[in-house]
């Protein structure tokens, strides 16, 4: 770790352009200062401490915060162990605990809803009177809008869970991407002409049952290829856990047990149980078409 560096602290998930804003306030400091620019965020997310039961609500896994963090330069992440030690720090102590003796930061930039200590005790101004006793600057980043509204991971959420990968994809700056280990299913679509890549989202958030356009690559490889994509429960075939299969168009080899990302770009049709097998295939032709289509006209992701 980077004693002295310029911290970004917060949640970070997902990256929207409010995090990105918390980051560049970082940075700044990070080349003032003539000092090392590192992110601090917490892991589990404190909304999992407190509500171990809530549904899946994560925007992006480990791997890639890793990829987005590595992309804009971030120089080390510091992944704070949130537990029932921390959920009892004052503010104060998790200054001093944690900022100070475990980051040892010169400067912390935190958005302008910043809490932290028991009970949500301390915000961005009392970090400010704290870490002026204790020795480091806090920057206060101001709220950031997109249509007039507050840009917020619980937006970006809410936009995925009704299927609206553009709202989603605006926020975060590019498309909504998540990645998981493909894994042996029924095979059933290679039957049927169409072989999908199974995953299983975990913690991530889930989007809504349907089709979507999409692009994916393997983890380590830079091309994207274009595919169409299914997240639901297959009513035509047997009702089973929600699963994301995706088609990766002009694909030859195995993907179970690799890594597969997997980028949103459009929401086709929602999930639907047809009469047979024949209906069933007819879709699924169409929507590749429709895939193909909607995809011809988009970039593929950064990274």
């Amino acid at each position: 770790m980077f004693k002295g560096a310029a911290i970004a602290l917060g949640n970070f998930d997902g990256l929207h352009a409010g995090h990105r804003a918390v980051i560049e306030s970082a940075r700044e400091a990070a080349g003032r200062l003539g000092v090392k620019l590192g992110v601090a965020t917490f892991e589990p997310p404190p909304r999992r401490f407190f509500q171990p039961d809530a549904p899946p609500f994560r925007l992006m896994t480990s791997r890639r915060r890793e990829i987005a963090l590595d992309a804009i330069g971030v120089d080390e992440v510091h992944l704070l162990r949130f537990d029932a030690a921390m959920a009892a720090m004052t503010d104060r102590e998790f200054s001093q605990r944690v900022i100070v003796d475990e980051i040892g930061a010169a400067s912390v930039s935190v958005g302008f809803d910043f809490r932290s200590g028991k009970g949500r005790m301390g915000d961005a101004v009392s970090l400010q009177r704290i870490g002026a006793e204790l020795g480091f600057e806090v920057k206060i980043v101001a709220e950031v809008k997109g249509d007039g509204v507050k840009v917020s991971s619980s937006r970006v959420r809410e936009a995925i869970e009704r299927g609206d990968m553009v709202e989603a994809g605006v926020a975060l700056g590019g498309c909504w991407i998540t990645d998981a280990i493909v894994e042996h299913g029924e095979k059933r679509g290679r039957t049927l002409g169409f072989p999908t890549a199974n995953m299983q989202l975990g913690e991530i958030v889930h989007p809504a049952h349907g089709v979507y356009a999409v692009w994916a690559r393997e983890d380590g490889e830079t091309v994207w290829k274009q595919g169409v994509a299914n997240f639901g429960r297959t009513p035509t075939t047997g009702l089973r856990d929600a699963l994301l299969e995706v088609t990766v168009f002009e694909f030859k080899g195995d993907l179970y047990g690799k890594r597969l990302h997997t980028a949103f770009v459009k929401f086709l049709r929602p999930e639907a149980r047809f009469a047979g097998l024949d209906e069933l295939m007819a879709a699924m032709k169409q929507d590749a078409v429709d895939a193909r289509s909607v995809l011809a006209g988009a970039r593929p992701p950064l990274l």
